[in-house]
């Protein structure tokens, strides 16, 4: 997935209101940029970040700009735009680039299911179950090289996980891929003492079959694309 427009690099002055961040930019003229992360984002928001961010002339849209990358300054980048894990999976969906859910030919994306949930992908194939697929998009590292989720309390996340669990119970395959959106990483993990009932939840789903899978991703200010296989820690 490119970048629809060339980033623009800037530094951090502050996030506030989740969803805002005020940005300086190299000649010193400022801006709000837009947020596309309801997370805590621990550790990627401190002021004075070096950040990259997308500019956008649709008039329709409040913001002139989008935060989409941190800038790590050693060669690493994490994509904070939550927004893009989906499409990111649906292009690696489509060019087969995930074994764990090969053989299926469609790949219908927010389907209705479970308590009020959406299921981010149902993946169908002849002489199969369906697939249902939930994507989260993990930036959290609080050690080197492990990337946990959550990075804070989510309910909608532990209803998701239970809604999983019921479909295995009702004959269908279900899955949880955990994309990790940074580069400086090699496995992922479950931050229990963030969010103990997501914990729990994880743990009760799996038991009862869900199925955990989580890749990296390859990010720079280009784009953000698919990457490689990660070790889930349990």
């Amino acid at each position: 997935m490119r970048f629809s427009t060339p980033l623009l690099p800037a530094i951090l002055i502050r996030r506030y209101k989740r969803f805002l961040a005020d940005i300086r930019f190299a000649d010193g003229t400022e801006a709000t940029a837009h947020v596309a992360n309801p997370g805590a984002m621990t550790g990627l928001a401190e002021p004075g970040t070096h950040i990259w961010v997308e500019r956008n002339d649709d008039p329709k849209r409040k913001l002139r700009y989008s935060w989409q990358l941190v800038d790590h300054r050693t060669g690493h980048f994490t994509c904070v735009d939550t927004s893009l894990a989906n499409r990111v999976v649906a292009e690696a969906l489509a060019a087969g680039r995930i074994p764990e859910l090969a053989g299926y030919d469609q790949h219908r994306p927010e389907v209705r299911y479970g308590e009020r949930s959406r299921v981010d992908f149902l993946l169908s194939g002849e002489g199969r179950p369906d697939c249902f697929l939930e994507v989260k998009s993990v930036t959290l590292s609080r050690v080197a090289g492990l990337a946990q989720f959550p990075d804070a309390v989510t309910a909608r996340g532990a209803r998701h996980l239970h809604d999983l669990a019921q479909e295995v119970h009702a004959g269908h395959r279900a899955v949880m891929l955990f994309l990790v959106m940074r580069t400086d990483i090699t496995h992922a993990g479950i931050a229990t003492d963030i969010d103990p009932a997501y914990g729990a939840a994880f743990e009760a789903a799996t038991r009862a079959g869900v199925e955990a899978i989580a890749y990296d991703c390859v990010i720079d200010p280009e784009g953000v694309a698919f990457g490689e296989q990660l070790f889930v820690q349990v």
